[in-house]
């Protein structure tokens, strides 16, 4: 135990889980997509439906959309500021099968047209955990360098990917392999020790089967 699992993250409140959290997620939404989005939609599950109002996890989440961290003291304000860059916002409710109780479903769109979902949850003093990517299972928190490689699912392909790495001095930290159906569509969600070279990401998006990679590295390299 540290520190920070005993004094919490620093931020704007009341909760690590439902305002700091939830921040979180909406800034990591918007770094996997990459750029500003001007569509949002925001669909809350459990506890944060029951309670995210109070709490301002819906204000929490739109201001991670827009590039806030947890400790912006305008994050109180983020519906204005979300409404003054353009962005158009949907508040819902859902239920998700079997998700922790701190879950949101966001599906966001950036002006050119890329369209993302992305359905997370905040675990607690801060901590959040991607669960799914695109209807695709890819399960990370953020906390290290991280790479999402979107693959057709087909013989070679991990072997490609980490040989890339290895001839790029990468050390590889955790790796997990998901797919939908056999031959269809699978994500790579590779974890590592340090930072990724530019050129390794731009070496992976060029390799055939491939279809897309996203850089998730540590937001103090932003």
């Amino acid at each position: 135990m540290n520190i920070f699992d005993i004094m919490g993250p620093i931020m704007v409140g009341p909760s690590s889980s439902h305002t700091a959290g939830a921040a979180r997620i909406g800034r990591i939404t918007r770094r996997l997509l990459g750029s500003q989005p001007v569509r949002a939609e925001l669909l809350l599950h459990g506890s944060f439906a029951a309670t995210g109002a109070g709490h301002g996890t819906d204000r929490a989440l739109v201001a991670g959309l827009l590039g806030m961290r947890p400790d912006d003291a305008r994050l109180p304000r983020s519906f204005e500021l979300a409404s003054q860059a353009g962005l158009e916002l949907t508040l819902g409710k859902t239920v998700l099968r079997g998700a922790h109780p701190n879950t949101v479903l966001l599906r966001v769109e950036d002006a050119g047209g890329k369209r993302l979902e992305v359905v997370a949850s905040s675990l607690g003093g801060g901590r959040v955990q991607v669960c799914s990517i695109d209807g695709l299972e890819a399960r990370f928190t953020g906390d290290l360098p991280t790479l999402i490689i979107r693959n057709q699912d087909q013989p070679g392909m991990v072997a490609e990917v980490t040989g890339v790495l290895s001839r790029r001095r990468v050390n590889i930290a955790t790796m997990q392999l998901y797919r939908d159906i056999r031959g269809g569509l699978a994500v790579m969600v590779i974890e590592s020790d340090q930072p990724i070279w530019a050129a390794a990401v731009e070496e992976l998006r060029a390799c055939p089967g491939i279809d897309r990679v996203t850089y998730l590295g540590m937001e103090e390299e932003e």
